[in-house]
C-alpha cells in the first residue's frame, strides 16, 4: 500500500474469478440471514434455539464483509480493476457498518506504512499491551457520528417497515459488534501487539512489519478470521487475497527452513 501501482498478475483472470465468487458468497449469505433475522424470525419453540447459532454465523460473515473489503483496498479481489474493487469494497463496508471506503483506505495505508508505531491509525501507542483501551481507540478511529447516524437511519426504517426491535438487536447490533471485536482480537491486537519489555526498532517483532501470526490450523484460521491472523504474511505479501494466505504462509515457512539449512 502506498506504493505505485503494479502489473496484474498473469492469472489475474483466475484470481478475480475466484474472489469475485467467494466474495459474492459472503454477501448472498449475509444478505439472507440479515433479512430473515430482522424481518422473519419468530422466537417460538423450538426454532428459537436456531438464534445463537444464526448470530454467531452473522457474526462470522460480517468478518467476511470487512475481509472482502480489505481485498479490495489491497487491489486483491479483483486485480487490475480498480474500479471493480472500489464498488465492491464500498457495498462491503456499507452494510457492515455504514463505514465509507474512501475514507478507511487512507488509514490502512497509514497502517501498512508504519504498522505498530505512532503513525499507525490502528495502534495506541499508550497501550501497546492493553486489549480494552486499544480497542476503545480503534473503535473511535473508525465508528464516528457520520456512521452511527446511517445505522440510525436505516435502523429507523427497519422499524417503520415492520422489523421487530428485539430482532435489530439480536440478528442486526449484535454480530456487528461482536465482528468488531473478532477483528480486532485476531486481524489487529494479537497480530500487533507489542511483547512484554522489548526493546529495539521491532519491539519483540521479526522484522519492520511488527507483525506476528497465529499457528492455528487452516480451518481454525478461516473460521477466527478469515486467515488475516496469518498477519505477517499479509504484511510481507499485501497483494495475496484473504484465500490464498494459507498458501502463502506455507511458502515462505517452506523458504525460512531452506534458508536456515546449513550447507553440505
Amino acid at each position: 500500500m502506498g506504493q505505485p501501482a503494479q502489473q496484474p498478475p498473469a492469472d489475474a483472470g483466475r484470481l478475480t474469478a475466484t474472489g469475485l465468487a467467494l466474495a459474492g458468497a459472503v454477501l448472498a449469505a449475509w444478505l439472507a440471514i440479515h433479512l430473515y433475522g430482522v424481518f422473519l424470525f419468530e422466537w417460538r419453540w423450538p426454532g428459537a434455539l436456531a438464534a445463537p447459532l444464526l448470530v454467531a454465523l452473522q457474526c462470522w460473515l460480517c468478518v467476511g464483509l470487512f475481509i472482502v473489503a480489505h481485498d479490495a483496498m489491497h487491489g486483491s479481489l479483483a486485480p487490475g480493476r480498480p474500479a471493480l474493487n472500489r464498488a465492491v469494497g464500498r457495498l462491503c463496508l456499507l452494510l457492515y457498518a455504514g463505514f465509507r471506503y474512501d475514507a478507511l483506505l487512507p488509514k490502512h495505508q497509514a497502517h501498512h506504512r508504519a504498522p505498530g508505531s505512532g503513525d499507525d491509525p490502528d495502534f495506541a501507542p499508550a497501550h501497546p499491551r492493553r486489549f480494552w483501551p486499544w480497542f476503545a481507540r480503534f473503535a473511535g478511529t473508525y465508528f464516528g457520528w457520520r456512521e452511527l447516524a446511517f445505522m440510525s437511519a436505516l435502523g429507523s426504517a427497519y422499524l417503520l417497515l415492520g422489523a421487530h426491535p428485539l430482532n435489530l438487536l439480536v440478528f442486526w447490533a449484535v454480530p456487528a459488534w461482536l465482528s468488531a471485536l473478532q477483528l480486532f482480537l485476531f486481524g489487529t491486537y494479537l497480530p500487533h501487539r507489542h511483547a512484554l519489555q522489548a526493546a529495539g526498532d521491532h519491539a519483540g517483532f521479526a522484522d519492520r512489519h511488527r507483525a506476528r501470526s497465529n499457528a492455528y490450523p487452516v480451518v481454525l484460521s478461516l473460521l477466527t478470521c478469515f486467515h488475516f491472523g496469518y498477519h505477517l504474511e499479509h504484511h510481507r505479501r499485501p497483494g495475496a487475497p484473504w484465500w490464498r494466505l494459507p498458501a502463502v504462509r506455507r511458502e515462505l515457512l517452506l523458504a525460512e527452513t531452506a534458508s536456515r539449512r546449513p550447507e553440505t
